[in-house]
Parts: structure tokens; C-alpha cells; sequence
């Protein structure tokens, strides 16, 4: 071997020894990141063995949409980001992602200063608790429309929580003095202790009973 082919050789291996120090550098620090800076997202529990896989928690609220092109790949973005997404929905945030984050910023901490827990837990425990398990689809026999009875998809569970919570916090901030922020922490608060009087559960018990009438 020459002397040159010895000297590229190492110059290559010397290269492929700092980028894989600067991956292992890259995956550390996003280990080590907190959502907006704040809140750990590390430690999250699940209760829910069903929807652990499409709750994802990562410490970035704003992908640039990066997996919006790609079919079910929302599934691999924070919920947290999910949830600012299902907040821009209205006729009032529509592409105002800015504003959305700023409402779930403000929200955290709402629930952290009234729960004294970690809002990241409190979000995923409310996102467990009003995914509803059973919903109906029409079938049609001979012309007539039947209700029937089917089990709800994972995936399909975490959407309608996130969809029950965004709507409860519209109708408890749309005219009215309410903050939205204010609004979102207390859907969050209420969905995640179980309380039948909030917006979230309360649909889920809806679609449950609409369900269960139609077996």
C-alpha cells in the first residue's frame, strides 16, 4: 500500500469517527431537551398499552411539517404539536401556528401552577381518558340505514381525543372572557382526572352510550 492511500484511508476513518461523535452528540442533547424549555418529557407514563405507540412525546412543538406529506406519519409527531395543529381548525387560527403555540405555552403553565404536576403528563392522561373505545357506522340493508357497533382504532382514538379536547376549548373561550390558554387548561385538567362535566369526557361518554345502544 502507499504511502497516499494510507494517508486518505485514515483521513476517512478520522471522518467517520467525528460524525458519529457528532450524532452521538446531536442524540444526547435532544435527550436532554425540554419542551419549551420547561418541562421534562423523558419520564411520561402510560396507562393505556392500546394508543402508547400513536402518543408520541418529543421536546419539539414545531416540525415544519415535515411529516405532512407522508400517510399516517402524525403519529410520530409530538402530541403536543398535534394538539397546537387541532387548535388552528377554526375559522379564527386557521395557519396560525404561532398563536396556537403561544395558547398551549400559556395553558402548561396554567396546569402546572394549579396541579403542580408536569403538563406533558397531564395532556397524554387526557388524551388516554376521552379517546373514546367504541363508535357507530351506518349500514345500509335493503335501503335502510342500520346503526352498528364497531371498535375504534388506536390511531383513530387519539385523534378524536385530541379533537374533543380542541372543541371543548373553542366553546369555553369562543365570546366569552375566557382565555383560550385558560380555556385548554382547564379541558386538559378536567379530562385528566376523569370529570364527566368536561367537554372532552363527556363526548366520549356520548359516542360510548350511542355505541352500546347500537350492539
Amino acid at each position: 500500500m502507499s504511502e497516499s492511500e494510507s494517508t486518505t484511508e485514515d483521513a476517512d476513518a478520522d471522518a467517520a469517527g467525528d460524525t458519529e461523535d457528532q450524532s452521538e452528540g446531536e442524540e444526547s442533547a435532544v435527550e436532554g431537551a425540554k419542551l419549551f424549555g420547561e418541562y421534562e418529557v423523558a419520564e411520561i407514563e402510560y396507562t393505556d398499552p392500546s394508543t402508547q405507540r400513536y402518543i408520541t412525546v418529543t421536546p419539539i412543538a414545531h416540525t415544519m411539517g415535515r411529516h405532512a406529506s407522508k400517510q399516517f406519519e402524525k403519529s410520530e409527531i409530538s402530541v403536543v404539536e398535534r394538539l397546537i395543529n387541532r387548535l388552528m381548525q377554526t375559522e379564527e387560527n386557521t395557519g396560525k401556528k404561532q398563536q396556537a403555540t403561544s395558547i398551549v405555552r400559556d395553558a402548561f403553565e396554567v396546569v402546572a401552577e394549579q396541579t403542580d404536576e408536569n403538563p406533558v403528563q397531564t395532556l397524554v392522561t387526557a388524551v388516554e381518558n376521552a379517546a373514546p373505545r367504541e363508535e357507530t357506522v351506518r349500514l345500509k340493508y335493503g335501503g335502510i340505514s342500520v346503526p352498528k357497533a364497531v371498535d375504534v382504532a388506536p390511531q383513530r382514538r387519539v385523534d378524536e381525543a385530541l379533537k374533543f379536547i380542541a372543541q371543548g376549548t373553542h366553546n369555553g373561550s369562543y365570546k366569552s372572557p375566557t382565555d383560550a390558554s385558560e380555556a385548554l387548561a382547564h379541558q386538559l385538567i378536567g379530562a385528566a382526572d376523569y370529570d364527566v362535566e368536561s367537554y372532552a369526557i363527556t363526548q366520549k361518554e356520548e359516542r360510548e352510550r350511542v355505541a352500546a345502544a347500537a350492539r
